[in-house]
């Protein structure tokens, strides 16, 4: 049938799994506290740039808006990872239709999506993660817009995603050239050769182009963020490791999207749109070999669930009604009973106990509570990373408010790492202590040029103080430490060091001046 004369772009059928999306993610939205991450994020709403150390500028333009407009509690920040996971269920649905699926294809493929592991745990933090897979997915949606009606138009939004895109995650590069390598290959390759494609590419190249002029006029940070990424994470990952997470990370789920890339493969239905399975491998296999994340792939799995939306509609006629009910339970409840052990949508406890049963009877999810050091764990490292935080805060704040009013004015506050840093630029305002002073990740673009207070409270998740600063200081002691025994940060100290040497100052401005350059 024509692209034209189709019935229905069933985008009111749509609309239901949008709205389950969205309820799901409100059930989580404050649990348990703020992730790490987020807080890095969130602070860089007050030191807006075209680019970071670790990350393209969009996150930090969506934090100033989120703390503008919703405020700072920890369901404020996490409204527009909520509205980008819906987004993508919307156009996860609309690329089925695309493929040719209806309501059973729309149903399947949208169902296995939300209730997938993978993206339920991927989708509800402030991260650019979650938007990274949002253009990821309108890609996809574009491409095939393209491919079905040959109208122009299309491109010069790819163009716009694109841009967008690298402003959001450099895995967007990636993702793009494997796409573009996979039409090449494929005989849709006509529909690249065409001025309007240039046209599309320099739209682009010009959204992207601030955060290019920004890394080269600050020595290509991202450079060096990921050669330190690969040495103290991604060294630690095997290529096995990587297979068998792509394996399990979408649980039952896994054969949705399996048997849709099948069908990108070889069915004679969705030929012309192989090109989807074959950028799907080729992402794949560059992951592979640069010992890349489980996540950084899952922005590809939307269009692979489509896929196997319609190719379970396709398999199991409308006749087959039982068949197909049975699908959707097989592919979809055992996902929603594993649920809370990705998303925060029941209290602390309840959840704790659900990792404890899967522990003892479901040793096959044990990859999920293994966490960058490679041991087990209570909870998952994304959920510890979200507890302790304001336990931190408010030990350095009784530190900072037990000195008298004459000592305070010549207090500063340094922390070690960048979420600890993070916390108490978030929490400075509440507890009335001096803005954070931190060498971490990009706290080093703003820090400030002196470390020369008489007094310093000093969060340590090391033992920085003892081994290397003790003997630059006149006197130091320990004045709190976190406590909770589920947090990433459990063991964190806070010391106060008294009187320190100019030499402590002068190493802080050597460290500074090299984190700059890095």
């Amino acid at each position: 049938m024509p692209y034209k004369n189709r019935r229905s772009s069933y985008s009111t059928f749509i609309l239901i799994f949008v709205v389950l999306k969205i309820v799901l993610n409100l059930l989580a939205i404050s649990h348990f506290g703020f992730h790490r991450d987020e807080f890095l994020h969130l602070v860089l709403a007050d030191h807006l740039d075209w680019g970071y150390k670790e990350v393209p500028p969009f996150i930090a333009v969506l934090a100033k808006i989120t703390l503008s407009v919703f405020g700072d509690s920890v369901a404020a920040a996490r409204v527009f990872s909520t509205i980008a996971s819906a987004c993508i269920i919307w156009l996860t649905g609309r690329i089925t239709v695309e493929l040719g699926g209806r309501r059973f294809a729309i149903t399947l493929a949208c169902l296995a999506l939300i209730f997938s592991p993978a993206m339920a745990a991927s989708g509800y933090l402030f991260q650019p993660v979650v938007f990274d897979q949002l253009w990821w997915v309108l890609t996809v949606w574009l491409f095939t817009k393209y491919l079905n009606t040959a109208d122009v138009k299309y491109l010069y939004w790819i163009g716009a995603a694109v841009g967008f895109g690298m402003l959001t995650k450099y895995t967007m590069a990636f993702f793009t050239f494997s796409l573009i390598i996979g039409i090449l290959i494929s005989k849709e390759r006509k529909l690249l050769f065409n001025k309007h494609v240039v046209v599309s590419a320099l739209i682009a190249v010009v959204i992207f182009l601030p955060n290019i002029i920004w890394q080269f006029a600050h020595n290509l940070p991202v450079i060096n963020h990921m050669k330190e990424l690969r040495a103290t994470q991604l060294d630690y990952l095997k290529p096995v490791d990587f297979i068998m997470q792509q394996v399990l990370v979408n649980g039952l789920a896994l054969f949705v999207w399996l048997t849709g890339f099948l069908f990108l493969l070889f069915s004679f239905r969705l030929r012309r749109f192989r090109y989807l399975a074959i950028a799907y491998i080729l992402i794949f296999l560059f992951l592979l070999q640069m010992n890349g994340k489980n996540y950084y792939i899952f922005g590809a799995y939307p269009m692979l669930f489509a896929a196997g939306g319609f190719a379970f509609e396709r398999m199991l006629k409308r006749t087959y009604f039982l068949l197909r009910i049975t699908a959707i339970l097989v592919f979809v409840v055992p996902n929603m009973l594993l649920l809370p052990l990705v998303l925060p949508i029941l209290p602390l406890k309840t959840t704790l106990a659900f990792f404890r049963y899967t522990h003892e009877h479901m040793p096959v999810l044990n990859f999920a509570t293994k966490w960058e050091d490679l041991k087990q764990h209570p909870m998952t490292q994304d959920y510890a990373d979200m507890l302790g935080w304001e336990e931190m805060a408010q030990k350095v704040a009784n530190t900072y408010h037990s000195l008298t009013p004459e000592q305070q004015k010549h207090t500063q506050i340094f922390a070690d790492n960048y979420g600890e840093a993070g916390a108490l630029h978030h929490f400075h305002k509440k507890y009335n202590i001096p803005d954070v002073v931190s060498l971490g990740s990009s706290f080093t673009l703003w820090a400030p040029d002196n470390l020369d207070g008489k007094y310093i409270i000093y969060v340590d998740d090391d033992d920085n103080v003892e081994r290397r600063i003790s003997p630059m200081l006149e006197s130091y002691h320990k004045t709190g430490e976190v406590l909770n025994p589920l947090a990433r940060e459990k063991g964190t100290r806070i010391y106060l060091l008294i009187n320190p040497s100019p030499k402590l100052n002068e190493i802080y401005k050597k460290e500074m001046a090299k984190k700059r350059l890095e």
